[in-house]
């Protein structure tokens, strides 16, 4: 099976301030790796700089082969790399169509079918689609942020810790959506903090530690004591 993330030797960080030190990593197409740490180990960076939001300072960036280190975001997302950062990323003045509609007509591979998949896997958003995104609930906006990232249809999403803060329902909602795009041939890049979300969800699981990863495995190995003391909050 090919590989359709390919990160190695990436380095990177904030001006001066280095945060990633040579990360390593690989996700085949089709699977779903989560990679797990602890605060402040360079998470958010490793995948911002993964997508371009950040320039890497050093090593290399493969998607599906072709090297993506240097090509804009913009021009990734053409490609079939989708991104939902943390934080609930919406349009807080924008009604839930209008933040769906904004996503559509700004990417080359949006679509109003596309559109309306997403609200199939999310239709709690359904009732609430003239509502503006700044006063749904916490969770409601990030189902709004990931259905988002899906209208460009990617062949390669990303998900930044999606149910921190979150209600356990919309928990579990998120939970099931990911499962079934996973089962539809999804490759799946996650972030997250919590061990029993990786093991409900994961093919492979990586431990980030002091911005590189120190662990890697399948996720049936993670009943190691010591991988869930790297992981433990």
């Amino acid at each position: 099976m090919s590989e359709i993330l390919t990160v190695t030797d990436l380095h990177g960080g904030y001006g001066r301030a280095r945060v990633l030190f040579g990360v390593d990593l690989a996700i085949e197409n089709g699977q779903m790796l989560c990679v797990l740490g602890r605060n402040g180990v360079g998470k958010t960076t490793m995948l911002n700089t993964v997508m371009g939001v950040l320039p890497a300072s050093a090593g290399t960036v493969l998607f599906d082969g072709l090297d993506v280190t240097k090509v804009p975001v913009h021009q990734r997302v053409r490609l079939g790399m989708g991104y939902c950062p943390q934080g609930h990323e919406t349009f807080p003045q924008l009604t839930v169509r209008e933040n769906l509609k904004v996503t559509i007509e700004g990417s080359p591979r949006g679509s109003r079918e596309a559109a309306y998949e997403a609200l199939d896997l999310f239709p709690r958003l359904v009732p609430l689609i003239e509502r503006r995104a700044g006063v749904l609930s916490g969770g409601q906006q990030q189902q709004l942020a990931i259905a988002r990232a899906l209208i460009t249809q990617p062949r390669l999403l990303i998900l930044d810790e999606p149910t921190e803060g979150i209600q356990p329902s919309i928990v579990d909602e998120i939970c099931d959506a990911i499962q079934l795009l996973h089962s539809r041939g999804l490759s799946i890049l996650l972030v997250e903090q919590y061990l029993d979300f990786a093991q409900r969800l994961a093919d492979r699981v990586a431990v980030m530690e002091h911005g590189a990863i120190t662990w890697s495995g399948g996720v049936d190995e993670l009943g190691d004591e010591a991988v869930r003391r790297m992981v433990a909050i």
